[in-house]
């Protein structure tokens, strides 16, 4: 394994708790979770911060339609909403019926699919962890379930063939990967990268301390090799298929929850970081922020 002594910036700092970084012309779009705004800022003219969307029940996942409308995930309400290039909001999707708990992360494919993540269970209440769903929304804002068992689906890519899917696991320890079909149907789960156990207990406190590997958000290079964020060891590791470690940055006494390669060269790679993600801690302080490193291997696939 590479250990990566690449100088890390600060691009914006001051935030409540940044999630979801996306490439999307020539900006970087974020979520900042409780300030309930996806924001948009320029790495050249970092002071110049647009707030994309106000979604008061917590944004999280964002990907971009073929038209350019940008999907936005709406956490405690369990919507999609969308945003058209004029910034009216609508409801693009209710998920209620699917999703047991708040919804997390999301990709959208070239197709306009979006594939969404969820909880499955109180994480902020410490309930017990329980595997729960991935639910994919089509063009005509019609919403399937396509998989189970996943524990805390998070961050997903899909690669430029768009015929595979990868889904960061975050208590499963592992990166987990589908097929495809032309349908959207997903077939042949596999562990793409798995670096830790299964967990044996359904106690999140229990878990969190003896886990080896906890993968938030993750983003996809043109060598094949996935950028995951480490939420429970302050680190982003670039993994290749079978778990094999090519590299890690460490980001010293912040956790890192997001990944994002972008940049007018797709090779800075955007970080966000913050000191926990404890949302009381959080909601009352401005600690987070987005890193900046540079790499060596561009961006590919999507988001």
């Amino acid at each position: 394994m590479a250990s990566s002594l690449h100088k890390i910036e600060t691009l914006i700092d001051g935030l409540s708790y940044t999630e979801v970084p996306r490439w999307h012309n020539g900006r970087l779009w974020f979520a900042d979770f409780y300030t309930y705004r996806v924001l948009a800022v320029d790495p050249d003219s970092p002071g110049q911060t647009e707030t994309i969307a106000d979604i008061p029940d917590q944004p999280s996942g964002i990907g971009f339609l073929p038209d350019g409308d940008a999907l936005i995930v709406s956490m405690r309400d369990r919507r999609l909403m969308r945003r058209s290039a004029n910034g009216a909001l609508c409801e693009y999707a209710d998920l209620s019926g699917l999703a047991p708990w708040h919804l997390n992360d999301m990709v959208v494919d070239s197709q306009g699919r979006a594939w969404v993540g969820n909880f499955g269970f109180d994480l902020m209440a410490g309930k017990p962890m329980t595997s729960t769903n991935l639910i994919r929304v089509d063009p005509n804002g019609q919403a399937t379930e396509v998989a189970d068992g996943l524990r805390f689906p998070n961050g997903m890519v899909v690669t430029p063939d768009g015929k595979r899917l990868i889904v960061a696991e975050t208590f499963g320890q592992q990166l987990t990967a589908y097929n495809i079909g032309a349908d959207g149907s997903l077939s042949g789960k596999r562990a793409w990268a798995k670096l830790g156990p299964d967990p044996e207990t359904d106690d999140l406190t229990e878990f969190v301390g003896g886990a080896t590997f906890m993968p938030d958000g993750i983003c996809l290079d043109a060598e094949g090799a996935v950028w995951a964020a480490d939420a429970g060891h302050n680190r982003v590791l670039r993994l290749a298929d079978g778990g094999e470690i090519l590299d890690e940055i460490s980001t010293g006494d912040m956790g890192v929850f997001a990944c994002m390669l972008g940049g007018g060269d797709a090779r800075t790679l955007f970080l966000c970081t913050a000191p926990s993600f404890h949302e009381e801690e959080r909601k009352r302080t401005r600690e987070s922020a987005i890193k900046m490193v540079r790499v060596n291997v561009p961006g590919d696939g999507l988001p």
